[in-house]
């Protein structure tokens, strides 16, 4: 997000922003230069990846336990349902007490109730147990990316919320790989991973990573900051402790419904693309060849191509990663064969790679220093809804209206969103600067 750009007085870019440090010619130089804490959430963020192993193969879990197809939903609506009160709580939590210790009550709870979930003994409390999951999951989200903002300034955090997405898909590739085949011998097993890197990076936080001093300090220098854009805001010096302060924010009120219908056409790809997949008849390793070309391109391209678009002002990179990710999701309804779905991935997946950590880093920078945490909670909450309509609403536009229906408006409803940050690239400069 905060980047270097090569005319930065034509671009808008803030100050801070025209040198970024770096060796000249060393192609991962983006990922360089970070402070520990930046390292410590990597570390345990690839950890916790690599135990991402229930949810994919939790339909067939349910199977295995005599659980029929007419009630497969009622816990897999649940799943979803906790992404709507997880993110703001823990987001909420960051501010008002420890981003440390929010991580680690979401990550000791989801290790818990990965347990539950495998000892539930009927729908009911399987239903229970996948809400509390996904809540107590996605609190960790704010609460972390909190950590980023407070860790390094405005030039480095799109690199920092890159590299974090990095280890996501690094850890997400070694899931993929391990998955099948730990599946195959016992469901058991996923759930005992799945609840051991959770505590793992539970373990990693507790003994590593500081406490909330840099926090208070950064919100300290900040203060001036804030007040200097008081009048052009009068929310971002808002003293609340809830999300009246996100609320009475302007811009943000009108850049999260944009980033929900980017990211909703995003979570096609979990919902959608599987049922064209089986539609076409073909084997659900064709859903594994797809999340394969999907990490792989991520985890080998993005410190390259991290490095190499720092280079330009972030909303022309942000604009043209976009339209790459619609483009290449609503081209799913031309594809029918392996091939196919293999090309229209590899587009799909290079907006993926460019947009890096963009939408993470800008609503960083929107931030008043005391409330990134609800400010990211905001954000996470935003992803929550638009992948619960995706799993919901998607999935029944797809099965009633229409598969070429679904896939035509996601892209003319991403073209829309696409314009409508493009007119707000200015204000957010703007603020961003102010907060340099």
């Amino acid at each position: 997000m905060t980047t270097t750009s090569i005319r930065p007085a034509e671009c808008g870019e803030p100050a801070a922003r025209r040198s970024r440090p770096g060796r000249p010619g060393n192609p991962l130089s983006a990922f360089t230069g970070f402070p520990r804490a930046i390292w410590i959430v990597f570390a345990g963020t690839v950890v916790n990846r690599i135990g991402f192993l229930v949810g994919p193969f939790l339909v067939f879990f349910l199977g295995s336990r005599g659980i029929p197809s007419s009630q497969t939903p009622y816990v897999l609506g649940a799943l979803g349902a906790g992404n709507l009160v997880g993110p703001a709580v823990g987001g909420w939590l960051a501010d008002r007490g420890s981003r440390k210790l929010t991580m680690l009550t979401g990550l000791l709870g989801t290790a818990a109730a990965q347990g539950a979930l495998f000892a539930a003994p009927n729908v009911a409390t399987m239903a229970l147990a996948a809400i509390t999951l996904s809540a107590t999951a996605t609190m960790v989200s704010p609460a972390a990316s909190a950590t980023l903002a407070d860790s390094v300034g405005p030039e480095q955090r799109r690199e920092a919320f890159a590299l974090i997405g990095w280890a996501v898909n690094i850890g997400t590739a070694v899931a993929g790989v391990l998955g099948g085949y730990l599946a195959a011998h016992g469901y058991w097993m996923l759930f005992a991973i799945d609840a051991g890197t959770s505590v793992g990076y539970a373990v990693i936080v507790a003994v590593l990573l500081p406490g909330q001093a840099s926090q208070q300090a950064d919100a300290a220098s900040e203060a001036d900051a804030v007040a200097a854009t008081a009048s052009e805001d009068s929310s971002s010096t808002s003293s609340s402790s809830g999300y009246g302060v996100v609320l009475r924010d302007r811009l943000v009120r009108k850049l999260l419904p944009l980033l929900g219908v980017q990211l909703f056409i995003y979570s096609l790809t979990e919902s959608a693309l599987p049922l064209a997949i089986r539609t076409d008849g073909l084997s659900p390793s064709v859903m594994g060849l797809v999340a394969v070309v999907n990490a792989g391109l991520i985890v080998a391209l993005q410190p390259v191509a991290t490095t190499f678009l720092a280079r330009f002002s972030r909303t022309p990179v942000y604009l043209v990663a976009s339209t790459l990710i619609a483009l290449g999701i609503a081209l799913t309804g031309i594809a029918h064969s392996p091939a196919m779905y293999a090309a229209t991935v590899v587009v799909w997946s290079l907006g993926e790679v460019a947009v890096g950590g963009i939408p993470g880093a800008l609503i960083a920078d929107l931030a008043p220093a005391h409330a990134r945490g609800r400010y990211q909670g905001a954000f996470s909450w935003t992803w929550g809804v638009a992948r619960f309509l995706a799993l919901t609403a998607g999935t029944t536009v797809y099965t009633l209206i229409g598969p070429a229906f679904l896939w035509w408006s996601a892209l003319g409803a991403g073209a829309a969103a696409i314009v409508g940050i493009a007119t707000l690239g200015p204000a957010m400069d703007h603020r961003s600067a102010g907060r340099s």
